[in-house]
Parts: structure tokens; C-alpha cells; sequence
């Protein structure tokens, strides 16, 4: 009997308390430093931008693409197949760094690529400053 007691006066508490509408937490910021160096190249100096979204802005060239790009891969920087591109075999390798918070969440990527055809093909907008 006491368990009953209790049950009711549990389910009673619950039906009176007041109904708190479940809110999703806003995303956190999104800042990412981008950096593309040259290894073994005299003539290109490394480059390198802040990218922010939400709303997208920053240094970058086509901000509001690579947020648009970085959204639909869940803050991923390569695609997991490149785009249809063909691309050379010339061998002029270029680095391609990210670092910085996605929706609030710390976020690292580095990756060579044999050139830069290779890089735009795998990366899409997000590195092409």
C-alpha cells in the first residue's frame, strides 16, 4: 500500500508540474583559420584566411559558399569522393590546414594534396583563396 501511495502522489507531481518546451542549444560559433602552404616552392608564399559562418564572413573570397559547403558535410573539410575533375599529374604539392571551432567544436585537418587541382577536387570552395 505504501508503494501506492507513493505512485499516485509521484504521477501527481508530474501531472501538475509545468510543461517546459525542450529547446535545442544553439550551435556554437564557427571561426576557422585556413592555411594553404607550398612545400619546396620558391615562388608561392603560404596564404591564409579566418573563415567564420553564422553569418558567414571573414577574409575568405566565397565565405558564404564554404559555409554552405562545411554545413552539408557536418563541418567536414574533404569530401569523402572528389569531385568529377580531371586533373593533371603535374607534382606541385600544397598543404591544406584548418584549424579552429565548427558550431562550437574544437576542429583540426591537415592534409597534402599533389597539387592544387587535387586540393579544389577534394576540398571544393573551402580552400580556394
Amino acid at each position: 500500500m505504501p508503494h501506492l501511495v507513493a505512485s499516485v502522489l509521484a504521477g501527481a507531481a508530474f501531472a501538475l508540474a509545468p510543461a517546459v518546451p525542450a529547446v535545442a542549444a544553439a550551435p556554437g560559433p564557427t571561426v576557422v583559420r585556413l592555411t594553404l602552404t607550398f612545400p619546396g616552392s620558391d615562388t608561392s608564399a603560404a596564404r591564409s584566411v579566418v573563415l567564420f559562418c553564422e553569418p558567414p564572413r571573414g577574409g575568405h573570397p566565397a565565405a558564404a559558399r564554404a559555409c554552405a559547403e562545411l554545413a552539408r558535410s557536418g563541418g567536414r573539410f574533404e569530401r569523402t569522393e572528389p569531385s568529377p575533375t580531371v586533373c593533371t599529374l603535374e607534382y606541385a604539392p600544397v598543404v591544406a590546414e584548418a584549424e579552429g571551432t565548427w558550431r562550437g567544436r574544437p576542429v583540426m585537418f591537415r592534409r597534402e594534396y599533389p597539387n592544387q587541382c587535387a586540393l579544389r577536387a577534394y576540398t571544393g570552395t573551402v580552400f580556394a583563396f
